[in-house]
């Protein structure tokens, strides 16, 4: 295995454009790779391996923590078969959001690793943007990912498959627009080894909520 591991080479693969080799990915050791102490450093999978010689924590590309390219990698991870993966990324995502300013996710932050005896926070990058189009984005984009939500409007349909992160016990969504129809919903997490149970709290159109 190479150390100098860039995520980017993986995206194309994530989000299914090489095909949907479910099975493979599942188990693909360069999705493993990507959880690893030198890619994921507790705030999220950096840009580039701790263990390459170019790494910076610091540094834009060589190092960095994009929200973005996470929310991909999430996604793609969750499309694959690898739930788990995706939502201890989606959690430091998150947890990552709750230090920054309005609890806004930045363009990028810096890449240093997560003290979880200290409880350090995660070092903002001196440039980034913030508001940044693609990175408000990210976090719409987790949300749909955890409630595996995708829906098919000529057919009337909605289709759930929810996965929650420790620490989010509900999700509520109000005025969900599926074609013409409106729907709420309730996610909630029952407890330990449960898996999230689905209310439905508004649903005038009678929409099919279709769930595994």
């Amino acid at each position: 295995m190479v150390s100098d591991l860039d995520p980017d080479q993986l995206l194309p693969l994530l989000r299914g454009r090489l095909g949907r080799p479910y099975r493979f990915v599942a188990s693909c050791p360069s999705t493993q790779r990507l959880l690893g102490p030198d890619m994921e450093g507790g705030w999220g999978i950096r840009t580039v391996s701790a263990t390459d010689p170019r790494f910076n924590p610091m540094s834009y590309h060589n190092g960095s923590v994009w929200p973005h390219d996470n929310g991909i990698i999430a996604a793609g991870m969750m499309r694959h078969g690898y739930p788990h993966g995706a939502l201890q990324v989606i959690g430091e995502i998150m947890d990552a959001a709750l230090h920054f300013r309005y609890l806004r996710l930045p363009e990028l932050y810096c890449g240093f690793s997560r003290d979880r005896r200290y409880y350090n926070i995660p070092a903002e990058y001196p440039v980034s943007c913030s508001p940044q189009a693609w990175a408000a984005g990210t976090m719409i984009h987790l949300f749909q990912v955890m409630l595996g939500l995708d829906a098919d409007a000529a057919a009337g349909r909605l289709y759930l498959n929810p996965h929650l992160p420790e620490g989010l016990n509900q999700i509520q969504l109000r005025n969900l627009r599926v074609g013409r129809d409106t729907v709420d919903l309730l996610v909630t997490r029952p407890g330990p080894g449960a898996p999230p149970g689905v209310q439905l709290l508004r649903n005038p159109a009678g929409l099919a909520v279709v769930m595994p």
